[in-house]
């Protein structure tokens, strides 16, 4: 059980927020939460992003990066945030619903291009990453992305995951890489019902995590890098063992599996994360343009890590 004076902090949010901790903290009923999911549309954070769509469904102009980026920027002030890809990521994650941009879909058909090779944009490009992304938020609004996933499916790599360097002739998973894959083709799967090849692609990803405790080398046993237990929010695509185990207990809802035991280091981790208050710290933040700030800075409790920590470990100790 989360203390009161806790649950009360969490639920003093914005309703991107305010919904999940409603459902998955203070388990309110549907009829409560859903209805303020419903404000995420019309208020707040999910408000805001949503008026600052352009006409051609884009925001900032562009796919990935804002229209007109001068590329020479990611090295002095990092990836900028604000392009349709992340803003869309954003709404999709904060559980907006779908017909607020209705619409949308046929928009980014008919005017957006990857800056990539000018693909269009439902096609995907050649980032494993990016492509995870265009895969979840197209089945979210409705577009055809079964290219993409057969993609994904035929560019597994021998050892059962993925890594955005395929292109530069790297044949190693990346845990970033395979990680956000996942994510594309649970989405896909959790709308569709999945075929036995999505299925089967996201088993071998799975593998490829749960032999390596999700943070550690096979070859070793030691720590991938320091940041598998570097927590951020927003995560964007950066790989930490909270995200990976997000993941994993929302296949496991999905999937009706048991957390897989292989996992137990990893929830140490994050357990041993949470503060004396029961809440989790925001570490630092990837640099970068943005629309606006969603969470606290670095060093200071924050709603939202502490929402999915506390999520994770519920899950977790539930089969305990």
């Amino acid at each position: 059980m989360v203390a009161a004076p806790l649950t009360t902090w969490l639920l003093d949010s914005d309703p991107a927020l305010r919904w999940q901790v409603q459902r998955d903290v203070s388990h309110d009923p549907p009829e409560v939460w859903q209805q303020t999911r419903e404000r995420v549309a019309t208020e707040g954070i999910g408000a805001r992003l949503l008026a600052l769509q352009d006409a051609d469904g884009q925001w900032a102009g562009g796919a990935f990066f804002p229209a007109g980026f001068d590329f020479d920027e990611v090295e002095t002030a990092g990836q900028p945030w604000t392009a349709t890809t992340w803003t869309l990521n954003s709404l999709r994650e904060w559980g907006l619903d779908a017909a607020a941009l209705r619409g949308t879909a046929e928009l980014l058909a008919a005017n957006s291009r990857w800056e990539y090779d000018d693909l269009p944009y439902w096609g995907g490009e050649v980032d494993c990453c990016i492509n995870s992304w265009t895969v979840s938020n197209g089945v979210w609004l409705g577009a055809d992305v079964d290219g993409i996933v057969d993609w994904f499916v035929e560019h597994r790599l021998p050892d059962g995951g993925w890594n955005c360097e395929w292109v530069e002739g790297s044949t190693r998973s990346s845990f970033h890489s395979t990680l956000n894959a996942l994510k594309g083709l649970l989405d896909y799967d959790v709308a569709t019902g999945g075929t036995d090849a999505t299925r089967a692609a996201r088993h071998s990803g799975e593998e490829y995590l749960l032999t390596r405790s999700l943070f550690r080398r096979l070859s070793t046993g030691e720590p991938v890098a320091p940041w598998v237990d570097h927590f951020t929010n927003p995560t964007r695509w950066r790989y930490s063992v909270l995200n990976a185990a997000e993941y994993f207990r929302r296949k496991s809802v999905f999937d009706g599996t048991a957390p897989d035991p292989r996992m137990a280091d990893a929830i140490a981790l994050i357990r041993a994360a949470r503060q004396p208050d029961g809440t989790w710290i925001q570490g630092d933040t990837l640099p970068g343009r943005e629309w606006f700030t969603v969470d606290v800075p670095a060093g200071e409790a924050s709603k939202w890590l502490t929402l999915f920590g506390i999520r994770v470990l519920d899950w977790w100790d539930a089969y305990r």
